[in-house]
């Protein structure tokens, strides 16, 4: 082993002047920075890309019924349940209240026009009536007294006439006869002047009996017509005193089926309270409910059709009730020919109602929807079904099974049909599940 040993005059030499300062090695400051920025910047921009806007939202597309915008054949149709309704209804109402004595036909008889139904009693308007009667009576036998007094009156009238024209033809004759013989002196003037004054007297009283006679006529002619009216409006009162009388006597006003026609022996009956109802026997008419949106389509005399039994029946729009209740209108059908046999009241039938010819165009499946956007707008799916955007559209015709498109679609296109609900104030949805 060897010892090395150190001058003493020699002290250690340091390692201080053998190290070096080496550099650190990495990006500068700012770099980092900028770099900071860009990548929260792209974040953003990630996440606005990907997160959903404002009027956006995401449905499930197993809850959408997605259809394909078509072309091909539309029919103008209309589909529609109606009731079978009797062409002609007439009520029984009773005229005169009164106590029920007999019934004489069952309810759904088959009656004709004037057969007796029921007998009621009224033994108040019976004795009302008689005193009525004779009151009415009274007042027609005065009446002809006047008419006959005046008719009497006319006579004497006439004979004072008469009278007066023969004296004054008697007093002319004598004073034309007797002129000639004073003028030649065979006659006393004083006897001339009495057959003069006498046939001046007769001829005046002569005028005054005309003017009488025309006098009195012309106010007895007004009288009389008066006394003839009031006649004739006393004898319609007797009348109808009489036909409420008869009331009492229920009849059958038309021919037909007596239907709802339940009264008993022994009821008591109001005036006025409906008895039943007769209908038209074997016609019949089908009245039916139509949605509202077609209030401006449907007229009258336009053409349906209603299969019963096998049998394609035609049918033409009677009448049309304007009247929109619960967002629908009534329509009346009347059958164009020969009708079904054994309808029922009540019954109800699909008719089916042509609203146009059938014509080419472009068509998508009817669906809920409409009732939502009232055919203004619609969502259309894009090509990757992933979202789908509404759309403005002008659509027109509707049938049960299609709505016709005026603009805004494309052949080949997809649409939600189903119902938009939750989401109808929404310009875009994400469609997930697909």
């Amino acid at each position: 082993m060897s010892v090395v040993r150190m001058p003493k005059n020699e002290t250690p030499q340091s390692g201080g002047a053998m190290d070096r300062v080496v550099g650190k090695k990495g990006l500068p400051t700012r770099v980092k920075i900028g770099l900071a920025a860009i990548g929260v910047l792209l974040l953003a921009a990630l996440f606005y890309y990907f997160a959903p806007s404002a009027n956006s939202q995401t449905v499930p597309a197993s809850r959408l019924t997605i259809s394909t915008v078509t072309q091909g054949r539309f029919d103008d149709f209309l589909p529609l349940r109606a009731r079978v309704e009797p062409l002609v209804t007439v009520f029984l109402d009773a005229v005169e209240g009164g106590r029920v004595e007999q019934v004489l036909v069952e309810d759904g008889t088959i009656v004709q026009q004037g057969q007796m139904l029921a007998v009621l009693s009224n033994p108040e308007l019976q004795l009302n009536v008689l005193a009525r009667q004779t009151e009415v009576t009274q007042q027609i036998n005065n009446m002809r007294s006047q008419e006959l007094a005046l008719s009497q009156n006319r006579l004497a009238n006439e004979r004072a006439r008469i009278e007066a024209d023969l004296a004054t033809g008697t007093a002319r004759r004598q004073y034309e006869m007797q002129r000639p013989l004073a003028e030649r002196g065979f006659i006393a003037g004083r006897t001339f002047q009495d057959s003069r004054d006498t046939y001046e007297a007769n001829r005046r009283r002569s005028e005054v009996v005309r003017t009488q006679q025309a006098t009195d006529e012309r106010l007895q002619s007004s009288q009389l017509a008066q006394l003839r009216a009031s006649s004739a409006s006393l004898n319609q009162s007797l009348e109808l005193a009489r036909a409420s009388l008869d009331s009492l006597n229920l009849r059958a006003p038309v021919a037909g089926q007596l239907t709802s026609f339940d009264i008993q022996v022994g009821q008591s009956l109001q005036r006025g309270v409906r008895l039943g109802q007769i209908d038209s026997n074997g016609r019949n008419k089908l009245r039916a409910q139509v949605d509202e949106f077609y209030l401006g389509r449907v007229a009258v005399n336009q053409v349906a059709t209603a299969e019963v039994a096998g049998r394609t029946f035609q049918m033409r729009v009677s009448k049309i009730y304007p009247q929109v209740r619960n967002g629908a209108f009534e329509i009346d059908l009347q059958f164009i020919g020969a009708e079904p046999a054994d309808l029922q009241r009540g019954q109800t039938i699909q008719a089916r109602l042509t609203l146009g010819a059938p014509a080419q165009a472009r068509m998508i499946p009817n669906g809920s929807f409409y009732n939502d956007t009232g055919g203004a707008w619609v969502f259309v799916v894009a090509p990757d079904g992933g979202s789908a955007v509404r759309r403005q559209v002008r659509l027109g015709r509707r049938n049960n099974d299609f709505i016709e498109v005026l603009d805004g679609l494309d052949p080949g296109e997809r649409v939600i049909t189903s119902p938009y609900t939750g989401f109808v104030e929404r310009d875009r949805l994400s469609l997930s599940g697909q």
